[in-house]
């Protein structure tokens, strides 16, 4: 086992606008009307118009439950609902983290507005893992030799060797199969966090 800190170094944050209306054109005008005001709370906060990629425009029934005699319920559509998503990605992470705490103000002042939590992200993730098997195949050399010495035995040729688990933890955390499974587990809701690998390898033992 090793593990490691490691710090976020982008952040990935998808906003977007939903509008429902009576018709299809007048949902897409109302979704279209509203972009500008999305385009320019993320200026205001700093994004520069390359962070933004903008997903497809998309019009869809709007399909409601009603009630029916005899206690039931049937679908029916009222009108068509307008969505359009835009992911943020920068490596401004206290920025991302500012704009994800201002858009509730703007969602407040009325605009149509959905937004999930940022995910803060590692781009080295490999090279992280690699440095942790290294030293985790180290770490269980160390300990059979002290099995061995403690044993009256030697250590041997390596017979095999495996990885298990690959964690990216909040940082403090600790890991428990319970919790997390045995595949492993990546955070992506803060921005400190620990890296931690487990590895499997079987020694020969000479006596």
């Amino acid at each position: 086992l090793a593990e490691k800190p490691v710090t976020a170094d982008y952040a990935e944050w998808s906003v977007g606008l939903r509008v429902t209306g009576g018709t299809f054109a007048d949902a897409l005008a109302k979704l279209r009307k509203e972009r500008p005001a999305l385009d320019a709370f993320l200026a205001a906060q700093g994004f520069a118009a390359d962070a933004v990629k903008s997903g497809k425009e998309t019009v869809t029934p709007n399909i409601v439950e009603e009630e029916v005699p005899g206690g039931r319920t049937r679908s029916v559509q009222r009108g068509f609902n307008a969505a359009q998503d835009v992911l943020i990605t920068s490596k401004d992470l206290p920025g991302v983290e500012g704009a994800h705490k201002a858009m509730l103000q703007f969602e407040a002042e009325g605009h149509p507005v959905h937004y999930e939590d940022p995910a803060f992200l590692v781009s080295n993730l490999e090279d992280i893992k690699m440095s942790l098997i290294g030293a985790a195949t180290q770490n269980a050399q160390k300990r059979a030799l002290e099995f061995a010495k403690n044993g009256n035995a030697v250590v041997g040729a390596m017979r095999s060797a495996s990885q298990g688990a690959f964690y990216i933890l909040p940082a403090g955390a600790s890991v428990d199969a319970g919790d997390y499974g045995y595949g492993g587990t990546y955070d992506k809701s803060t921005i400190s966090k620990t890296a931690r690998v487990v590895v499997t390898i079987d020694y020969n033992i000479e006596h």
